[in-house]
């Protein structure tokens, strides 16, 4: 997991191998973990590679650059309080969905709202509740 930001006692970290994201999804009781590997698999089938022996030099950077962030907030013991996905490079991109969720699908806002909203601020995002969460 790489650090994003923290607010608080909370941090907010980026999932970046199908792993984290399969511990994500167990800890948290939801499916994270689907998404990112149908995320993943359309970044790698997307990349064009060069010729020869390094033809796939920039698969990793593609990828990176190609599929969405997957994050997580964790508190000062590690227990998670909410994944979120943003947008390919956290940059704004208004055909994308921003999904924001706790555990078991559960409304984060009430109990993480300045967490998100300091996620928002890290990658000049707005992620309003209305928006963000899909069960509302």
């Amino acid at each position: 997991m790489k650090f994003i930001c923290s607010v608080g006692d909370k941090t907010w970290f980026q999932l970046e191998t199908e792993h984290e994201a399969a511990q994500e999804a167990q800890m948290m009781g939801h499916a994270v973990d689907k998404y990112f590997r149908a995320s993943y698999a359309k970044a790698r089938e997307s990349y064009r590679p060069g010729t020869g022996i390094e033809r796939d030099i920039g698969l990793k950077s593609h990828i990176a650059r190609s599929m969405p962030l997957f994050l997580t907030l964790r508190d000062g013991e590690g227990n998670g309080l909410a994944t979120a996905m943003l947008p390919p490079g956290g940059a704004h991109d208004p055909h994308f969905h921003a999904i924001i969720v706790g555990p078991n699908n559960s409304d984060p806002y009430q109990r993480h709202g300045e967490a998100i909203a300091a996620l928002g601020g890290h990658f000049k995002l707005s992620l309003p509740r209305e928006f963000c969460f899909p069960y509302g």
